[in-house]
């Protein structure tokens, strides 16, 4: 998943050691996410959500998709704005290629959004269909999986 170049996010100071936006970055976010929020419900709906994503990512509508799915963790069809603030930091976290770092500091965040049936756990296969997420392919998802792979009991 690449930023596409001219987008807002580009522009935002993004901590790569902590992988979190400064305080003043996260409120130019904040206001951001007000003037995409066009019925004022503090939250982006699937249709906003997709053009968001459309119009700053190289991601196609299916990834776009199970994106918003998977951060719409309660399943209301909608995404507030903590969610959308840990989107844009992934987006970041890969334009700075510490797409492993963010994992490492952010476990429990990103568990909770890789582990799309709710089971607790996360399969390969889970992981493997949301590696999009961080730029991972082939041999480097599967060593990233096994690493965080704490329990051991998922089996490739």
């Amino acid at each position: 998943m690449k930023l596409k170049k001219g987008a807002l996010l580009n522009y935002l100071d993004f901590d790569s050691v902590y992988c979190l936006l400064s305080l003043r970055n996260a409120k130019i976010l904040s206001d951001y996410f007000k003037l995409l929020d066009v019925h004022n419900r503090n939250t982006l709906n699937d249709i906003q959500f997709y053009h968001f994503m459309h119009h700053v990512t190289d991601l196609k509508k299916k990834e776009i998709m199970m994106t918003f799915d998977m951060l719409d963790w309660n399943a209301s069809g909608e995404i507030g704005f903590e969610q959308f603030y840990m989107l844009v930091c992934i987006l970041l976290c890969s334009e700075y290629h510490v797409e492993k770092n963010f994992i490492f500091r952010h476990s429990r965040p990103v568990f909770e959004l890789l582990d799309m049936d709710g089971g607790r756990t996360i399969s390969p296969a889970e992981f493997q269909a949301s590696g999009f997420l961080f730029n991972l392919k082939g041999h480097a998802l599967d060593k990233i999986f096994y690493e965080f792979d704490v329990s051991g009991d998922e089996v490739h």
